[in-house]
């Protein structure tokens, strides 16, 4: 394979940020590819600012890059096609075809042997109510595509009153879990995987508020948890680190969604482990060796949304507490502005 000297980003949010820093330890430079305002502007080597139907400018991108990869799912299909013409896309198209459709995405688990919530197509408002007469209420009704922080989901409670979504749907029934957790697993070009350890979820308003290391749970849990993820991982022969959501339920594991990408639940990493989630991609997609993922230290994570950045002077003085701002414009209700990563133990 070509020595890697240059990783391309197609997006230039906090993720592509993080990437970049990571790759600049290495001694690697990032090329981001951002139709709009870009966090990541401020530490990539270089930055693309055009829509993902430029051709010339993807084009471009791609001849100055060795090889591709992506902090969000949502890219265009053309845009990939294009791309991948040029240069190698990592992790692969079949990961984001997965990924970016729930209905593919939740096909795909059970067709690999995993548990996911009850679920139906519901491609049209038409099918709703058949929807509803299979799945049952109550029910949460998510847009197949663009759904992210709680966006595109409609709750069901009265069949009578159930709202569309406006947009092809699946319906996934209700699970009874005392938790969730997420897995953090990187796979690289010679198939090796390396997880980090499983850490405890909470939300507010359907945004990840924290993720607590150790999350508590058997041993048992925590080795299922870290398996499931690597069978997803090999099956979908992948290469980079995949975000693996799952809910801890009276009988076993139900992977709630996977993400093809660096995640939010794995912000930890960077105060608990050597080799952090955005390392480990950037090592996995550029054919490196990886790191093996061991914690060194317990974790809180907890995300800084909105107004919560008032709170920085406060948090700039506390001890064990490492703070990422992403270098936003105004703070806005439901936007993320930073994280804290604060050492427990």
């Amino acid at each position: 394979m070509t020595e890697i000297r240059t990783i391309g980003i197609l997006g230039g949010g906090q993720l592509g940020r993080m990437l970049s820093v990571a790759a600049s330890r290495l001694g690697l430079r990032c090329h981001i590819y951002e139709p709009g305002a870009a966090p990541a502007a401020d530490v990539a080597h270089q930055v693309t600012t055009a829509p993902y139907e430029d051709e010339a400018a993807l084009r471009a991108f791609a001849d100055s890059v060795d090889v591709i990869t992506y902090e969000f799912e949502n890219v265009p299909t053309s845009a990939l096609d294009l791309l991948e013409s040029i240069r190698p896309i990592r992790p692969n198209r079949r990961a984001l075809a997965v990924s970016q459709d729930r209905l593919s995405e939740k096909s795909f688990l059970n067709e690999i042997g995993l548990a996911t919530a009850p679920f139906a197509d519901v491609p049209d408002e038409a099918a709703l109510a058949g929807a509803i007469g299979q799945i049952g209420a109550p029910s949460i009704l998510k847009t197949r595509r663009l759904g992210y922080d709680g966006k595109g989901q409609v709750r069901i409670t009265d069949p009578a009153t159930a709202e569309w979504t406006g947009a092809p749907s699946v319906l996934e029934g209700f699970v009874d879990f005392s938790a969730e957790i997420s897995v953090i697993i990187a796979r690289g070009e010679d198939g090796r995987v390396a997880a980090f350890d499983p850490g405890l979820n909470v939300h507010r308003d359907g945004i990840l508020h924290t993720t607590t290391v150790p999350c508590g749970l058997p041993a048992r849990a925590t080795t299922d948890a870290v398996l499931i993820a690597a069978r997803i991982a090999n099956a979908l022969d992948y290469i980079g680190v995949l975000g693996v959501e799952l809910f801890v339920t009276p009988a076993g594991l139900i992977v709630n969604e996977i993400a093809p990408r660096v995640h939010n639940s794995g912000h930890w990493t960077q105060a608990g482990c050597a080799v952090d989630q955005f390392e480990q991609h950037i090592r996995a997609v550029a054919g490196l060796p990886l790191g093996d993922g061991k914690r060194y230290a317990d974790v809180v994570m907890e995300n800084l949304i909105g107004e919560d950045v008032a709170r920085v002077p406060e948090l700039l003085q506390s001890p064990n507490t490492q703070l990422h701002l992403y270098g936003k414009g105004a703070p806005r209700p439901g936007r993320k502005m930073g994280h804290v990563n604060r050492i427990t133990g």
